[in-house]
């Protein structure tokens, strides 16, 4: 297996670091990884080792890269696309993102991907990386992406609903509505509104229903109660395109019923969809103990089913 640290733009010209793990006999497949939020960075995930050696096995490579929501608050180089002009520093990471602009981070790294050769490309998200793989599809389908494994998808807008209760989620909303108004997007939210470090913009798109991070609305499925007035699961419900779904058997973000929010998403799949759903038992969100079993589960999904 042959490993390099690389670097690549988005589209709009962010310089993303990824690790392109590759088979010693070239292949033209590669498999693009998607972290999630917080502090997350593949670089701090021993499992990127495990999965790769198993899908190199396989004949895919693989490029887990850390998205400009990597880290909690992290400076990222843009570029100008002018020789003469030096790179623009941009503060980005958790704190600031907004996750539809992960369609950029995944069109870079497909381009990338491109000029090393590849020609066949699937996608895999764990956590928001499966809310953004839903979003990415859904802002546009016609994209070149073979298939998507969703990992533990999670109802970050639904979870902060449970936790805040009522009131304060609606106080919560109307803030950081008003701070938006005011142009103050990008000021921390006061632990006392939400306890975890976000700027106004970047928490409004977390818990806002109607927004596109509330793409997988266990809550509101499983308790029949309406939090957005868009349909529910509309961003999951576009894919059109083969899809493995995995959670672990005891999820904490699944509010304890980890079969009901599988049948939630059974129930949304177009009818015409290649889907197949797993869960892998005695783990959790992270599938801490399962990485081999789960690298194991993706490389032969994806090798059974290519056509």
């Amino acid at each position: 297996m042959k490993t390099s640290l690389v670097h690549f733009l988005s589209t709009d010209n962010l310089r993303l670091p990824g690790l392109l793990y590759e088979p010693e006999i070239k292949t033209k497949q590669a498999a693009i990884f998607l972290h999630g939020c917080g502090s997350s960075s593949v670089f701090y995930k021993p499992e990127m080792n495990i999965f790769a050696d198993i899908f190199t096995r396989h004949n895919i490579a693989f490029f887990p890269f850390n998205n400009r929501g990597a880290h909690l608050i992290k400076t990222l180089k843009q570029e100008s696309g002018n020789e003469e002009s030096e790179a623009e520093r941009i503060t980005a990471g958790t704190y600031y993102e907004i996750i539809s602009d992960c369609t950029k981070d995944i069109d870079g790294a497909i381009h990338f991907l491109r000029g090393q050769g590849f020609e066949t490309f699937y996608l895999i998200g764990h956590s928001t990386g499966a809310n953004k793989i839903a979003v990415y599809h859904y802002n546009n389908t016609k994209n070149p992406i073979s298939k998507y494994i969703l990992l533990a998808g999670g109802d970050d807008t639904g979870l902060t609903y449970e936790m805040m209760g009522e009131k304060r989620f609606k106080q919560a909303l109307t803030r950081c509505e008003k701070e938006l108004r005011n142009g103050n997007g990008d000021k921390p939210v006061p632990k006392y509104i939400y306890p975890e470090p976000y700027s106004f913009r970047a928490l409004y798109d977390v818990i806002n229903p109607e927004g596109d991070y509330n793409t997988f609305p266990f809550y509101e499925y499983l308790n029949n109660q309406k939090l957005s007035e868009k349909p529910l699961f509309r961003e999951y419900q576009s894919i059109n395109k083969p899809v493995l779904v995995v959670y672990g058997e005891h999820d904490e973000f699944c509010y304890g019923n980890v079969p009901a929010c599988i049948e939630a998403l059974k129930e949304h799949t177009k009818s015409q969809t290649d889907a197949a759903f797993e869960i892998i038992p005695e783990t959790g969100h992270g599938f801490d103990g399962k990485e081999k079993e789960l690298g194991g589960l993706m490389a032969r999904w994806l090798t059974s089913s290519l056509h």
